[in-house]
């Protein structure tokens, strides 16, 4: 697992500030407490491209899958709504 963990931490940096600075301190805090299903939905959310994540977390524009949309509400955005970015 741990070798999982570290392939997804290094999956989180980015070329957009915005994005990178999200997905490193989310995975530095919070990866270790995804289970395996979690874990594996968000490493398919690190395939977008990073415009397209910027677009659905901040201007709410649709990634056209569900799943994906409910992840990032219920972590991602929760982080941010945290203070933790």
């Amino acid at each position: 697992m741990s070798k999982e963990i570290n392939r997804i931490h290094w999956k989180c940096r980015r070329g957009m500030r915005e994005i990178d600075l999200l997905l490193r301190e989310f995975s530095k805090n919070s990866l270790e407490k995804l289970n395996n299903d979690d874990l594996l939905l968000f490493e398919e959310i690190l395939n977008y491209d990073d415009q397209s994540l910027y677009d659905f977390i901040f201007k709410q524009v649709t990634l056209s899958n569900n799943l994906h949309e409910k992840f990032i509400l219920k972590h991602l955005t929760n982080f941010t709504n945290s203070g933790n970015f």
